[in-house]
């Protein structure tokens, strides 16, 4: 997947931040720090993140932040895998916006695991570690081990809470292929207004041509999709949005962080929308091990790549 310099669609679980931003730049300040009080913020020990000193000493710029934004995919009471996971990127130095993806099947090193594992695990190792901020925090540790991001925020969204808030706006229209329409159970292919479970239907729908890359684009065509139904949305709606929105988001972040963030990225032009995913198609592929199927790629060549992505702007 090549990189692009326009506006794209992206995956799901971006609905918190985007949301947010949208909301924030037109709803009184007092109203919304207060309403933020909603988020359930979990506390994370940033010196438990596998931060590397020299990193920031050579590469990392002030100007630039990044996000880890985790889509947690399970049922109340289960323990569920980053089913997505993405980086999001402020850059101030060069006045844009950048999202990159990791591919959910990445065979890499989870710390305090023996040998390698799916990325996605790592999430639910930490949770199931009986730590109530072991999921973000070894999810996070993970990313920084594998690509030397120093991230030390993150946003976490559980799947299964999406079909509200796609209700609460009515739906979304998605153009169908032939093929989605007789999985989903559609009268015609082409564009149709699909409600909150249809919508995470069609977003989960893996066993299909082109599997597991073209589900992801289905997930971000899902957020495309909402992400235009929040621009026109009236003023008077965003109390009800967020309401609906805020009790989905877990968060290190606190209302003065979110508040803060949202001021500077609504200070960017969202025209500069970078997008990337990685690892990238040339430098891995799928492969049975042990019968169970990873994506196992170059990890030297992809760090310098997310590198020069995310803080060089290459």
């Amino acid at each position: 997947m090549n990189r692009t310099k326009k506006l794209s669609p992206f995956k799901k679980i971006l609905i918190g931040i985007i949301s947010l931003i949208l909301i924030l730049s037109v709803v009184g300040y007092s109203y919304i720090y207060t309403t933020l009080s909603k988020v359930n913020t979990i506390e994370i020990d940033l010196n438990d993140l596998e931060i590397k000193p020299h990193l920031t000493a050579n590469v990392v710029v002030a100007e630039i932040r990044n996000i880890a934004i985790f889509g947690i995919d399970s049922l109340e009471g289960e323990i569920g895998r980053s089913d997505s996971i993405m980086i999001l990127t402020i850059d101030e130095k060069n006045n844009k916006l950048k999202v990159s993806s990791i591919i959910r099947d990445s065979y890499v090193e989870i710390p305090g695991r023996e040998g390698k594992d799916k990325i996605n695990h790592a999430y639910a190792f930490g949770t199931a570690s009986g730590d109530n901020n072991g999921g973000p925090t070894l999810a996070i540790k993970t990313l920084n081990r594998n690509f030397n991001l120093n991230i030390q925020d993150f946003v976490s969204v559980n799947f299964s809470s999406l079909p509200k808030l796609i209700d609460s706006v009515g739906g979304i229209k998605i153009n169908i292929s032939s093929e989605e329409m007789t999985i989903l159970n559609l009268a015609s292919a082409g564009n149709q207004t699909l409600d909150g479970a249809q919508a995470l239907a069609y977003s989960r729908i893996r066993y299909a041509e082109g599997g597991d890359f073209v589900r992801s684009d289905r997930q971000r065509n899902v957020i495309s999709a909402l992400f235009s139904k929040f621009k026109s949305a009236s003023i008077t709606s965003y109390p009800s949005l967020l309401k609906n929105l805020l009790p989905l988001l877990d968060t290190n972040l606190n209302p003065t962080d979110i508040l803060a963030l949202a001021t500077k990225i609504n200070s960017l032009p969202i025209s500069q929308l970078d997008q990337d995913r990685f690892p990238r198609d040339d430098y891995g592929e799928g492969r049975l091990i042990d019968g169970i199927y990873y994506y196992v790629f170059d990890i030297e060549e992809t760090a310098k790549q997310m590198t020069d992505y995310i803080f060089l702007d290459r």
